[in-house]
């Protein structure tokens, strides 16, 4: 059985993926109503709760994680007994803003100019040696745009800090890119690794509302260094899973923007976009199985349903699209679903596309 910490969309995507290949699957969330809820044993606790924890490291054959909140104590307190996937040294590095840039750095992928502060003083520091306009973020904690502020003027920096609560923060300079990109890889414990095409993704209000794969008009050499990066990463922390890396594209150049160690919004796609899911890949490197292909089959787009739900039917009507509904009940800014649309070339991508977010926007 395999164990996973987080109950919600990706929990419910892994397992949904897993049955296929005949795993089954025990989960921890503290929401009684979690998307696994249906699929999974679920046990109805904290992440830090000791009680669910050693039932999981003592039932399961393996544990991962589907989201990088998870607290590292928890997956440390499991991996005594039980293999934890990624291992739990991971989420210190993509829990802590700071680290993560700091291991880009090392691995020769460059990021954003960035200085750490820890008091209202330094971020004044800061804020003059990186320049304004620039994006003050917590070390910890944030996630879909949370935990961010940008800074315009000096007059903005005691708001800032105010609202991101005083605490441990990193300055970056904000950068004015071409546009965001993702990179997803996956890596065996063996060491063997695969990297999907790289994606585009169009966000709105912190949250990704589009992404499309392969990227249109990326250049090789940019695929090319976004691989090296990815296989380098997982390399450096002996990853094991599917790992996502955030990218900004300034013209012929990356630059890393964040993390994050488990299957990803951007690899939705994948489901029916390319010839192994993120899902059954990351499925198959945290037990052992063979890495299956990356391969895109033709090209594909990712729309979340954020907020409120279309009508089902008319999003049928469009070839190619496939609904992923996320049994969740609509509120404001949460993800209820997504869909996933695919063809053959990108001009009929983009045509059905159109049609598509003209039914959801």
């Amino acid at each position: 059985m395999i164990g996973v910490l987080g109950g919600g969309q990706l929990a419910r995507m892994l397992a949904l993926a897993g049955y296929p290949l005949g795993e089954r699957f025990a989960a921890v969330d503290p929401s009684p109503e979690c998307g696994v809820r249906d699929l999974a044993r679920l046990i109805v606790a904290a992440y830090d709760d000791p009680d669910a924890l050693d039932w999981i490291a003592e039932h399961c054959d393996v544990v991962t994680y589907e989201f990088e909140r998870v607290p590292a104590a928890s997956a440390r307190r499991i991996a005594e007994r039980t293999p934890v996937h990624p291992h739990p040294g991971v989420l210190d590095v993509a829990q802590d803003r700071l680290i993560e840039k700091e291991l880009f750095t090392r691995l020769g992928l460059a990021t954003p100019a960035f200085v750490a502060v820890s008091t209202r003083a330094e971020l004044e520091v800061a804020a003059a040696s990186v320049g304004l306009p620039a994006v003050v973020k917590t070390r910890r904690e944030g996630y879909d745009g949370k935990g961010q502020f940008v800074v315009r003027a000096r007059a903005d920096l005691d708001r800032c800090w105010d609202e991101l609560g005083g605490k441990d923060l990193i300055v970056e300079a904000l950068v004015d890119f071409d546009r965001e990109l993702s990179v997803l890889a996956v890596r065996s414990a063996a060491g063997e690794a695969a990297v999907y095409p790289v994606v585009e993704n169009l966000h709105h209000r912190g949250i990704l509302r589009v992404a499309r794969a392969p990227a249109p008009a990326l250049a090789p050499e940019l695929q090319s260094a976004a691989e090296s990066y990815a296989r380098s990463i997982m390399a450096e922390l002996d990853y094991v899973g599917v790992l996502a890396i955030e990218l900004f594209q300034l013209g012929d150049r990356l630059l890393g923007n964040e993390m994050a160690p488990r299957v990803h919004n951007s690899g939705h796609w994948t489901i029916e976009g390319a010839v192994t899911s993120q899902f059954a890949n990351h499925l198959r490197a945290i037990t052992g199985r063979p890495l299956g292909s990356t391969r895109a089959l033709g090209h594909s787009a990712l729309v979340n349903l954020i907020g409120t739900l279309p009508d089902p039917d008319e999003i049928l009507r469009v070839e190619g699209a496939h609904l992923h509904l996320y049994d969740k009940e609509p509120r404001p800014g949460r993800k209820l679903g997504h869909v996933t649309l695919v063809a053959d070339d990108p001009d009929e991508l983009q045509e059905r596309l159109g049609r598509l977010r003209g039914l959801v926007d």
